[in-house]
């Protein structure tokens, strides 16, 4: 009985610690955001049918806003060596910026930045975070 109670006592107060916005205790991204994240699959910086939408929106946008510098931020899931994720990172990031460069954004307007797996959106150790945390984040600098 005692067991059970401090098992239900741990698990209340651990949930309400790690809510920090979001569903299901996930961090929810920077509010207001415009340009949205891209994806990517395991081991890959290859841009898909998806990522490659989205950049066209984020382009659009960008395109539009002339005054707007944008840093891309390359993101990794656990797996893999820091060493590693922190290359795939930053191949993820030139992925992200140079399809937006094709699509007509100055290239002087864009960074690159790779965090690895150091700044995962998903705190979780699972599938469904890793495909989460594996991305192209945008933040507007100005």
């Amino acid at each position: 009985m005692i067991f059970a109670l401090l098992t239900f006592v741990g698990t209340g107060c651990a949930c309400r610690a790690k809510k920090v916005g979001g569903p299901d205790n996930i961090p929810v991204a920077e509010a207001g955001d415009v340009l949205r994240d891209v994806n990517f699959a395991f081991d890959s910086s290859q841009l898909d049918a998806t990522a490659r939408k989205i950049l066209a929106d984020n382009a659009s946008w960008l395109n539009a806003n002339p005054s707007k510098n944008v840093q891309v931020e390359g993101h990794c899931d656990e797996r893999g060596t820091n060493e590693y994720n922190m290359a795939l990172g930053a191949r993820r990031a030139k992925a992200a910026a140079d399809y937006l460069v094709s699509l007509g954004v100055a290239a002087s307007r864009i960074s690159t930045v790779s965090y690895g797996e150091e700044m995962p959106l998903d705190p979780r150790h699972n599938e469904e975070a890793w495909a989460r945390n594996r991305r192209a984040h945008f933040r507007i600098l100005n």
